[in-house]
């Protein structure tokens, strides 16, 4: 009877992870996209086809910086209803070692609006992931865009300010002279 009852208790475990697994909901991220920045900027986004409804996406978008600089996303998606569309849970920027730097939710809603600002971008491989899921059984997409800025190295500045520095001596010299 002991043995009746923990094997029929093993089927009952079996069963109920199955059907949990079952429920689970599919990914449907797509393959990471590789971004060329034209001075600086690109477009970011995906498009999903109907028949996702609660189904969850990963998308990445891989990119190479060469200098040091600082980085700003906008990510965007609108669900006219709540029979269409995606819902963004999450943005981050990522490089070799990990998470670096994650977006804020602006807004949420029939518009979600996301934004990610990181100012010490060194150079390397990095990738801007975003992640959610579909609202509903209709198709829904995400867009926004991507800047890399570069930030000017030190010696610019002191060059700058030496430049700077040297026209002020010379406009005080004439002004004497005169």
């Amino acid at each position: 009877m002991k043995k009746t009852t923990s094997l029929i208790a093993a089927i009952l475990v079996a069963g109920a992870t199955f059907a949990s697994s079952a429920t689970m909901a599919a990914d449907m991220s797509h393959t990471p996209t590789v971004l060329t920045l034209l001075d600086g900027t690109s477009a970011v986004g995906s498009a999903f086809g109907a028949g996702n409804k609660g189904n969850t996406f990963l998308d990445q978008f891989t990119f190479s910086f060469s200098g040091f600089g600082s980085i700003d996303a906008q990510i965007s998606s609108y669900s006219p209803s709540a029979a269409n569309g995606l819902d963004i849970t999450s943005l981050g920027l990522y490089g070799s070692n990990g998470l670096i730097a994650s977006g804020v939710q602006l807004q949420t809603g029939k518009t979600d609006l996301w934004e990610l600002s990181f100012a010490n971008l060194a150079a390397g491989n990095y990738y801007l992931q975003v992640g959610g899921s579909a609202v509903a059984g209709k198709a829904g997409s995400f867009g926004g865009n991507l800047t890399v800025s570069a930030v000017p190295e030190p010696a610019t500045y002191g060059m700058l300010l030496g430049g700077l520095g040297l026209l002020g001596f010379m406009s005080r010299r004439r002004k004497n002279a005169a």
